[in-house]
Formats: structure tokens, C-alpha cells, sequence
């Protein structure tokens, strides 16, 4: 059971805002028309596997993954625009994650499994790749996270060692998304150049590559691809490095850099979608002779919740506009705005299915959905207390 998605209700004024031009302004109502019509209604009772599948190939026939990579010299990389797009991308997810939690993630993943190569890739990399990645033909990973590395990326232990012309990895990836159903992945691993951070390097490897097995797969509340992935002996040419040796962590931290604030959006989707279901409910249910909606507590509700929706968008779409417009480092404004808006997006989202009181925890409703889809928010691509982390060191450093 499932509510109707409210295409022509969803408010989209926040598109007049200063953050955006008139190309922003388009694409987000001509993404929302289509997303009302192709993927509002994703069945989720067939294989998750093969609903991701199926949303790639639909996103890309569509042509909104071409802006998760960029376009490349005469458009050879298959990307919209020259340069990566943070505010649309950030729309694309908000939209998307409005209608559906999967094609949300079937995007996002395309843009982050890539964005390595996007940044570090030789050309010849990224023209056999990134085309791909943009028609929707290709789906891609990106595996940075180890059993006992999550927070603190420097302490990975998965290794490759250089070994004539190619290099051997050797160890093993978690909590890895698209992992399983993913084509290629970009990997990250120590090659010790250096100690800590400094010794890490990038590396794409195909996934029909011998000595990779990704058939450990992780079930969570929100049913998504995800698996372990074991290196044994795994060879793969110096010419899959992204970047230079050494210079790996580097090089996922501004790919983190460019998608945290699209986390934000993700969560910002999801919240604005109950805030429409927590309306709709307040305003149709009958309560004590009058509506739900009729009590000041539920008006007050109704007012936390707008509030915190409308703090997380500001700061979201100011951490997206100040690397596109103003061309600045962003990792304290992205991390703001992903800790605000994934945390304030769980509380919307709980304060909504509170509305639907039983109704809302009941498997396939709308509320009971985004609750499950919410939570992993506030955990992957840097939990909130590394957030605040963040925030605090960047403020004490300058």
C-alpha cells in the first residue's frame, strides 16, 4: 500500500531563488514532470538488483546522467556541461529522491562510482568509461570503505603492490554500493609511498577482473545493492591508476567534496516528500469533530518541520552555488549542509509518519519508506558526528 505522488502539488518556488539561473529553473521543472510519469511508480516488490538495473538504463535513456559526468573535449566524455554542475545535481537528487529513494540512489551512484575517474582519470580512461556512466549502459562504483576503515579513510589496509606493469590488490571493501550489480569500480587502496594518507592510490578495475569477488552481499532496512568485496591477487594495469601514485586520498576527498552536498539534496527530497504526506494526512483525517490539522499541535508540527526543510535547502544550495559560481573550497559549507539536512530530514520524516499514527509504520506506505530510506543518510559519505568534525577543525584552522 502506497500513497498517489503529488505531481502539481510539489512546491518548486524554491527554483526563483538566487542560487540558480534560468537553466536550473528548466531543469528542475522539466525533471519533475518526468520523474512524476516514469519513476513515481517503481514497484518495489521485484528483485532491488534488477529495479537498479532497470533505473540506470532509464535515467540514461532519458539523458539525466549525462549530468553526473562531464562533457570532455567535443563532447567525447558524454557529459551535458564542460564542468560537473554541483546546484544541478543537487536538484536531480532532491527531485528524485521526492518520487523514489531508488532512483535517487541509481543516480547518485553513477556520479560518485565515477567521479574519480571524472577528476584523475588519463583520457583514454575517461573516454572508455565515462560515456558509458552518461547513457546509462555502464554502472559504476566507488569503494573507498573497509571493514575496519569507515571514518577514518586513512587506516585502510587493502594494498596493491606494483608488479611490472600492472599492479596486485589484495584485501577487501564494505558497505560497498552498486556492489555486486556494478560494472566497474573505482578503488581505493595503499600503495605506500607515504604513511598514512599520503600512501594511497586509485585505481578503476572492471568487474569480470580475476581475483575480485564481490558475491558478499549486505542486506539493510532500506533494500539497496551493497556487498563486500574481496581482492586476492588482483591484477590491474598501471594504466587503471586515476591520478598519480600517492595521490589517492586526495583525490576521494574532492570526489566527496563535489557529491556531499547532493546527500543534503537526497535528504531534502525525501523530507519534502513527507511534509507533503504529512499535509495531505493532516488535512483529510478526522479528528475529535474537526481534521488532524485543526490542532495546534499538529500546526506547530507543521511548522518545525517547514522550518528545518527550508534551513537545510538554504544551506545545501549555498554549499552547491559556492563551487559552481564562486569556484571556492566548500568541504566546510558541504559539511554543514549534509549534517543539517540528513538530520533534520529523519526528524520531518519521523514527525510525519507520527501523523499517519499506525498507518504509518505499516510496510509500503509512503512515510514508512522514506523512514527506512533516511537513515543510512545520516551515516554514509561521512557520518554526522565526522561532520561536525569537520566543521569544527576548518573553523579552528582558519
Amino acid at each position: 500500500m502506497s500513497h498517489t505522488p503529488l505531481p502539481g502539488n510539489r512546491d518548486t518556488s524554491w527554483l526563483g531563488w538566487p542560487f540558480f539561473d534560468a537553466r536550473h529553473d528548466e531543469l528542475g521543472h522539466t525533471l519533475d514532470a518526468w520523474a512524476a510519469q516514469h519513476v513515481a511508480n517503481v514497484d518495489h516488490t521485484i528483485d532491488t538488483d534488477t529495479t537498479c538495473r532497470t533505473l540506470v538504463r532509464t535515467l540514461g535513456e532519458a539523458g539525466w546522467l549525462r549530468w553526473c559526468v562531464p562533457a570532455g573535449p567535443d563532447g567525447s566524455w558524454g557529459g551535458k556541461l564542460p564542468e560537473i554542475d554541483s546546484r544541478a545535481v543537487c536538484i536531480l537528487r532532491e527531485t528524485l529522491g521526492y518520487y523514489d529513494g531508488l532512483a535517487d540512489f541509481a543516480f547518485a551512484m553513477q556520479g560518485l562510482g565515477s567521479g574519480a575517474i571524472s577528476l584523475g582519470g588519463s583520457d583514454a580512461i575517461r573516454a572508455r568509461y565515462l560515456p558509458r556512466v552518461a547513457e546509462g549502459s555502464a554502472i559504476a562504483a566507488f569503494a573507498l570503505t573497509e571493514p575496519d576503515a569507515g571514518s577514518d579513510v586513512a587506516a585502510m589496509t587493502c594494498t596493491a603492490r606494483l608488479d611490472g606493469d600492472h599492479y596486485v590488490l589484495d584485501g577487501a571493501k564494505t558497505w560497498i554500493s552498486n556492489g555486486g550489480i556494478a560494472d566497474f569500480y573505482c578503488v581505493f587502496v595503499r600503495t605506500g609511498e607515504a604513511p598514512g594518507a599520503r600512501g594511497i592510490s586509485a585505481f578503476v578495475v572492471d568487474a569480470n577482473t580475476p581475483g575480485l569477488d564481490a558475491s558478499e552481499r549486505l542486506d539493510v532496512i532500506a533494500p539497496h545493492p551493497l556487498a563486500t568485496l574481496r581482492f586476492t591477487n588482483c591484477r590491474v594495469p598501471v594504466g587503471n591508476r586515476l591520478g598519480e601514485a600517492g595521490q589517492g586520498f586526495k583525490l576521494a576527498m574532492q570526489t566527496l567534496d563535489i557529491f556531499r552536498a547532493s546527500v543534503a539534496a537526497a535528504a531534502l527530497g525525501f523530507a519534502r516528500r513527507a511534509m507533503d504526506e504529512g499535509v495531505q494526512r493532516a488535512r483529510t483525517r478526522p479528528m475529535f469533530g474537526g481534521t488532524l490539522g485543526d490542532l495546534q499541535l499538529t500546526q506547530a508540527a507543521l511548522g518545525d518541520m517547514a522550518t528545518a526543510i527550508d534551513a537545510s535547502a538554504l544551506l545545501t544550495y549555498r554549499a552547491a552555488w559556492m563551487r559552481d559560481v564562486q569556484g571556492t573550497r566548500t568541504t566546510r559549507a558541504a559539511a554543514m549542509a549534509k549534517m543539517t539536512a540528513t538530520e533534520s530530514a529523519q526528524a520531518v520524516i519521523d514527525r510525519a509518519l507520527q501523523m499517519f499514527g499506525g498507518a504509518g509504520v505499516q510496510s509500503g506506505m509512503m512515510v514508512e519508506r522514506l523512514y527506512r530510506e533516511i537513515r543510512a543518510l545520516r551515516i554514509y559519505e561521512g557520518a554526522t558526528e565526522v561532520q561536525k568534525l569537520i566543521i569544527g577543525r576548518d573553523i579552528l584552522k582558519s
